[in-house]
């Protein structure tokens, strides 16, 4: 399966077809649209490949995608990382999906996580949970402290249905 993504400045979502609007959150700047499917009729839009999921999409209310670019050379080492979390999100109250995507034509990875609101979000990033599931960020053996993984700093955006 695929995901894709369309932004667009927030006057411009009117000019989607109807079809197309599989999940539409917008942020005081732009629309946001999610479609999961192996092809789209969205012009412009950015493909990825799921590489990991869990819970459905439409169900939340408030999107966290955290940008993530890795080089080429890192692939391999970033992609093990997420195939060996320990998935500790999923029982978190309040979380909804995740999606761990890859880049078809760019080097930035997207950590798609939805929530039922901002405020379980926030809770997730306070947890106990959230601690063990970044507790090597930092440390010698985490992925974050090999050396041309990551080419450019990553960034998080956010989004509301």
């Amino acid at each position: 399966m695929k995901l894709f993504t369309w932004t667009a400045p927030l006057g411009e979502a009117g000019n989607l077809p109807e079809e197309s609007r599989a999940l539409l959150l917008n942020n005081d700047e732009e629309v946001l649209v999610l479609q999961e499917a192996e092809t789209t009729d969205l012009d412009d839009a950015t493909e990825y490949e799921i590489l990991d999921q869990s819970g459905d999409l439409p169900s939340g209310r408030f999107a966290v995608l955290n940008n993530i670019p890795v080089s080429e050379d890192g692939r391999e080492i970033f992609e093990q990382r997420f195939n060996n979390r320990a998935r500790l999100i999923e029982a978190e109250p309040g979380f909804v999906a995740i999606r761990v995507m890859r880049p078809v034509e760019s080097d930035t990875y997207v950590i798609l996580t939805m929530w039922e609101d901002e405020e379980s979000f926030t809770n997730w990033q306070t947890s106990q949970a959230y601690g063990k599931a970044h507790a090597k960020r930092g440390a010698g053996e985490g992925v974050d402290q090999r050396p041309n993984i990551f080419p450019r700093a990553s960034f998080v955006t956010t989004y509301k249905k």
